[in-house]
């Protein structure tokens, strides 16, 4: 009888181990080990006026604008090419390789809310890519399998399922955990002309 009380306990424990791993973000590159998470650069506080800059040419921004740094380090709508949810909080960014990056961005909006709040101002329909967990995506551009990683576009994935959310990385942050992450991946920078 010992001997199963044993197994047990050591079962129970490797469950709890596992169970107890953090929710990794959506897709990750297949080559080389996953980037470090870094916190969100403080935001400024409301009274102070943003630095004058000249306001953003007529029509979709350039791949090169999308990847130009900002001086804050929080990607912004302009520098990135997309909307960003209004309530949603920038968490981090990664590698996608070929030059591109992808943005991740943690709300508490519900799911649904967001797919009709990207329908509207992307004026794309976008598919629903996997029903568990709830993965929405918006392809925005033609991909270019020789100079891109990822399509440009918007990816929405609902992280209550089967979960209590996307763990907010800032310790002690409101709220502790996302129920919703957008992902943005702007085009890549253009190829320089030979």
């Amino acid at each position: 009888m010992t001997r199963l009380g044993i197994c047990l306990s050591v079962l129970l424990m490797i469950t709890a181990a596992a169970s107890g791993q953090t929710p990794q973000p959506f897709p990750r590159p297949s080559a080389g080990p996953p980037p470090q998470a870094t916190a969100p650069a403080p935001e400024a506080p409301p009274s102070q006026a943003p630095p004058a800059q000249a306001p953003p040419p007529e029509g979709p921004p350039t791949a090169q604008s999308a990847l130009a740094p900002t001086d804050t380090g929080i990607p912004t709508e302009a520098t990135l090419g997309f909307p960003i949810y209004p309530t949603a909080k920038f968490i981090t960014s990664y590698d996608a390789g070929r030059a591109q990056r992808y943005y991740v961005f943690g709300t508490t909006a519900p799911y649904t809310n967001l797919i009709s709040y990207y329908q509207t101002l992307l004026d794309e329909r976008g598919d629903q890519i996997f029903d568990e967990p709830p993965t929405y995506m918006f392809e925005v551009g033609r991909f270019r399998n020789e100079t891109m990683a990822f399509p440009p576009g918007v990816t929405i994935k609902d992280w209550t399922w089967n979960s209590q959310g996307y763990p907010n990385p800032t310790p002690g942050a409101e709220p502790a955990r996302f129920p919703s992450i957008i992902m943005i991946v702007p085009a890549p920078p253009p190829l320089p002309e030979e």
